[in-house]
């Protein structure tokens, strides 16, 4: 009895089955790393498209502002008689004797080197901050000699311009003595706002002056600094 079961019937011979494709280790990391690449770069040029550039600023100009929040007032306040600036200046005492008048502050050093202090305005009328601070240095000592421009000099923080001089006026012994001569100008409406010192020149090192290098040399740039830029034209923010 024969028994028939279903299957596949073969003819004879010799028969080749194709090899089975395997994808190599090498391959398969190529894949991965340029498909990585890709979406790392359209991560990138995306983050590019929406980020938008920070804003470059270049001082001066564009130098900011002091910053916001109610004042500390360390030092009284002067207001011109007008109301068009007002300035800080050094509380009279010790150091200092301090005069005003309608349109001025006068301070005169009593310790140290000495010198004196004045911080006023006077109209522009038409003239650049260095032409107004070389007038006053030549009205007021003809014969001085310009030792340098104060780079980026701000008066109020108004761009403006500044120099230091020397000078050597003759005294009751016929000797002469160096005096350096400081003027910084800033103008703001029409309104020329002047920060002056002149004292005995003492030239700055490790033992005297703020420790730090500098060519101002004159002992009363040291407080000079901290009234500079408390100078405001009418409508500017307290500070």
């Amino acid at each position: 009895m024969t028994t028939v079961v279903p299957g596949h019937a073969y003819f004879s011979g010799t028969y080749t089955a194709p090899a089975v494709k395997k994808t190599s280790h090498r391959h398969l990391i190529v894949v991965w790393v340029l498909a990585i690449a890709v979406v790392a770069a359209g991560l990138v040029t995306l983050s590019g498209a929406l980020e938008k550039p920070k804003a470059r600023y270049v001082c001066p100009p564009n130098c900011g502002s002091p910053p916001i929040g109610e004042p500390v007032t360390a030092n009284p306040r002067f207001t011109s008689a007008d109301g068009a600036f007002s300035v800080s200046y050094p509380a009279t005492g010790a150091a200092y004797n301090v005069t005003t008048a309608p349109d001025s502050v006068t301070a005169d050093l009593l310790a140290g080197d000495g010198g004196t202090m004045r911080l006023f305005s006077q109209p522009a009328a038409g003239r650049t901050p260095k032409q107004i601070a070389t007038e006053l240095v030549n009205q007021t000592f003809p014969d001085t000699k310009t030792a340098y421009e104060i780079p980026n000099a701000m008066v109020g923080y108004q761009p403006g311009y500044g120099l230091v001089a020397d000078c050597w006026p003759q005294g009751a012994t016929a000797s002469y003595s160096r005096m350096r001569v400081i003027v910084m100008v800033a103008i703001k409406g029409d309104l020329a706002l002047v920060a002056g010192a002149v004292g005995p020149y003492h030239a700055f090192s490790p033992e005297f002056g703020s420790g730090k290098p500098s060519a101002a040399n004159l002992q009363l740039a040291l407080d000079l600094g901290k009234y500079v830029n408390s100078f405001t034209w009418r409508g500017d923010p307290l500070r």
